[in-house]
């Protein structure tokens, strides 16, 4: 299995109840159940005040790196992203579980 992590830091004067970053959390939240390659899905909003903590984060699980490819070309996937793109900036872990 590979995990695959994404931390996401909102960009300078951008505000979480934005509706361009509604959209992006919601395009993200859905991805869940639109992409079978993903075996396990959860994304939420940090709750840390500290200052080096990021914004929101996506923690998924897929079967190997084929899967893990299968869902980084999704439509759906590459929609949310280009949303995100739009306010935030963000990193990402890919390991073996």
């Amino acid at each position: 299995m590979i995990r695959h992590l994404v931390l996401f830091k909102l960009n300078d004067g951008v505000a979480r109840d934005e509706p361009r970053v509604i959209a992006g959390v919601t395009a993200f939240e859905e991805l869940g159940g639109q992409i079978p390659e993903l075996a396990f899905w959860e994304c939420a909003w940090n709750i840390s005040d500290r200052p080096i903590a990021y914004d929101y984060a996506i923690n998924a699980a897929v079967a190997d790196p084929a899967a893990l490819q299968l869902y980084l070309d999704h439509p759906a996937h590459q929609a949310g992203v280009a949303k995100w793109r739009e306010f935030a900036t963000w990193v990402i872990a890919d390991y073996e579980f």
